[in-house]
């Protein structure tokens, strides 16, 4: 048995009600506490009689009770004010900094043992879901809430991560933004190498030269390294010629060009049509944040990205390389991979952090009016019969595949909880 299992019996006090400590003092739960899922005691705030004394604070959880000296929680401060030990198996008395002696519960023999075999079906299922011969008898609109929530905690999952940015660029949600945006463009092959351009050339520098397509070319394509001197056409040659001016005026340090990646690229693919493209989008959107945050739909967010490289582009995919004629445009999965991954995280963080919920609600209405992606785990889950239409439910059946069903976490995801309360 796990501690795992424990924690769903105390949450949702699944053992028997009659509770009494190993020195036979009678418990009453008022509260079992709220689950911490970071370091400290597994539950906080919870309200609990023990005797005739009325007792607020931590829970703590484990197999046996010598697992607490195992896990060195006599030296953790944060353990202090454990009102109450939780265990399978009493096997060692605990004691407080000041010898005190903390209440113990055991749980064997006091719950119903085909709780267990439930659950240990689910953590030993090889099935593509542990509960894939299961989920077609939970009820829809179970599952449906249960997204929504999963949907809210991946969006949050990347506050830490803006928030270090905003940090960094000392409050500067633009600059955030822009940052993010440029990693995007670079998509999973070269995001790296976009994010490194961002922050070598920055957004003021671009934003002077907004008016001036050639110039913000020549500012993306030089400062990624990927401008030569060695061209023979006119329109390259002048590109390298106009960086090499705007690098001296504005101290740039061009990055590494062996940084960026061609290869098993399809053409449209290549670093030199995205940056061409994020300079179309800079010349008519600066400031990108604002002009995002004003769209009120999905669609017209759609038409701001909606854009295409400028015309010597059109037979070329990389300098001084002629190419058969082909508008490079972005593309609607890209337009769509942009707003998903990295437009309405964004917009819904920004509107949390500077309380404005209809700004948050805005980022989700986007999201709901996108596309499902297409992609292996999608299909995974139309076999399992659920229909995903919309890029808010395919989002929320990503993060419940990747952090619930592959680490198989049954008794914290509320379709297994149903399941195993069955």
């Amino acid at each position: 048995m796990n501690e795992a299992f424990l924690w769903y019996l105390w949450k949702y006090r699944l053992y028997n009600k009659e509770l009494r400590t190993t020195d036979g003092e009678a418990i009453t739960v008022a509260h079992p506490g709220d689950q911490n899922h970071d370091a400290g005691p597994d539950f906080f705030n919870a309200r609990i009689r023990i005797g005739d004394t009325q007792w607020a604070g931590n829970v703590e959880v484990h197999v046996k009770s010598g697992d607490w000296l195992k896990h060195q929680h006599q030296h953790d401060r944060a353990f202090d004010n454990v009102i109450l030990h939780v265990v399978l198996e009493s096997d060692k008395i605990i004691r407080r900094p000041d010898g005190q002696v903390i209440p113990v519960v055991e749980l064997k023999n006091n719950f119903e043992l085909w709780r267990w075999e439930s659950y240990q079906k689910l953590a030993d299922s090889t099935d593509w879901i542990p509960c894939a011969r299961l989920i077609k008898d939970v009820d829809p609109f179970l599952i449906q809430q249960w997204l929504e929530r999963v949907l809210i905690g991946r969006l949050e999952q990347k506050t830490t991560f803006i928030t270090d940015l905003l940090s960094e660029n000392k409050g500067n949600w633009a600059t955030c933004f822009y940052m993010l945006l440029a990693r995007n463009f670079g998509f999973k092959v070269n995001a790296v190498p976009f994010e490194l351009l961002a922050r070598s050339l920055p957004l003021k520098v671009l934003s002077r030269h907004k008016n001036n397509l050639f110039q913000l070319e020549a500012l993306l394509l030089g400062q990624a390294g990927l401008l030569s001197s060695t061209y023979k056409e006119d329109y390259p040659k002048s590109l390298f010629q106009e960086f090499e001016h705007l690098k001296n005026k504005h101290g740039l340090q061009p990055i590494e060009r062996h940084l960026w990646k061609f290869g098993r690229l399809r053409p449209n693919n290549f670093p030199t049509i995205r940056l061409v493209q994020f300079a179309q989008l800079i010349h008519y959107n600066v400031p990108l944040l604002s002009s995002c945050i004003d769209q009120n739909d999905s669609h017209s967010l759609r038409q701001l990205l909606n854009i295409t490289a400028s015309e010597y582009w059109n037979t070329h995919y990389q300098p001084d390389k002629v190419s058969k004629y082909r508008q490079k445009s972005l593309g609607q999965s890209a337009i769509d991979n942009i707003i998903v991954n990295t437009v309405v995280p964004f917009i819904f963080i920004y509107g949390k952090k500077e309380g404005d919920e209809h700004l948050s609600a805005k980022a989700l209405k986007w999201l709901e009016e996108c596309p499902s992606e297409e992609n292996v785990i999608i299909r995974g889950w139309r076999k399992m019969g659920l229909e995903v239409k919309s890029a808010s439910q395919s989002q929320a059946l990503i993060e419940l595949k990747k952090t619930y069903c592959m680490e198989k976490k049954c008794l914290i995801c509320n379709i297994g909880i149903k399941l195993l309360n069955q």
